[in-house]
């Protein structure tokens, strides 16, 4: 229900090696809204990312989607929520170049035992509402602003309750930037799905609900008119 909690994360804390990335951090996000992370690179913006999606285990703290804490499910019932609650938009995309966009948007659902005729039929939805032609073939000569779309479409097939967007625009230039962004931000928002985007680009973080700066290891409150 849109405006109810579906990410509440809490004490979470991680360390790679001697680096301590993460020293306690706190975020609630409900459904609808979105949060943008800001902070240089090497911060741990994307280990945060990983953390939430699973691919990662914290030292301490509590992550806990739809109720249920993630940090203390086993690796079947992890990959089972990260296939049916959570979209990732990675940052290079991780898009098969050889399929047409319409086959790379369907791959997840035809593999989770979707019909071919309604995984093809969601992702032929979802490519138009971004503005993507479904047969266009192959995805490989499609611009970067495209595969980009493309990318948030795969993402949101299923119906997530969760979408993790790692520096979606970081590859493209001023005014496909904003397409991209306006577009990924609309498309999240119409669906009810709570977002948490990693970002380095302010023009970017402005559009989410709330701006966050990863710094020294916490979460860090921006108010919109200091984003910079």
């Amino acid at each position: 229900m849109r405006g109810q909690p579906v990410l509440e994360v809490s004490g979470l804390t991680y360390e790679a090696g001697e680096r301590h990335l993460l020293k306690g951090v706190d975020l609630i996000v409900a459904a609808g809204r979105a949060v943008a992370v800001m902070g240089p690179s090497g911060s741990g913006k994307s280990t945060l990312l990983s953390l939430l999606l699973g691919l990662l285990r914290p030292r301490s703290g509590e992550i806990r989607l739809a109720g249920r804490d993630l940090a203390r499910l086993r690796d079947g019932e992890l990959a089972a929520v990260r296939r049916e609650a959570i979209g990732m938009v990675f940052q290079s995309g991780e898009l098969l170049p050889e399929l047409t966009p319409v086959e790379n948007v369907a791959l997840a659902a035809l593999l989770a035992g979707v019909s071919p005729a309604a995984a093809y039929r969601e992702a032929s939805s979802l490519l138009e509402e971004l503005w993507v032609d479904p047969d266009a073939a192959p995805t490989s000569e499609l611009s970067c602003g495209e595969r980009q779309r493309l990318a948030v479409a795969r993402a949101l097939t299923g119906s997530p309750v969760l979408l993790l967007v790692d520096d979606p625009t970081g590859a493209l230039d001023g005014a496909t930037r904003d397409r991209v962004a306006d577009l990924l931000f609309a498309a999240s928002a119409r669906r009810g799905c709570a977002m948490v985007v990693a970002t380095h680009d302010p023009s970017v973080a402005v559009r989410a609900d709330r701006v966050v700066e990863l710094r020294s290891g916490r979460l860090v409150e921006l108010a919109h008119g200091g984003v910079r």
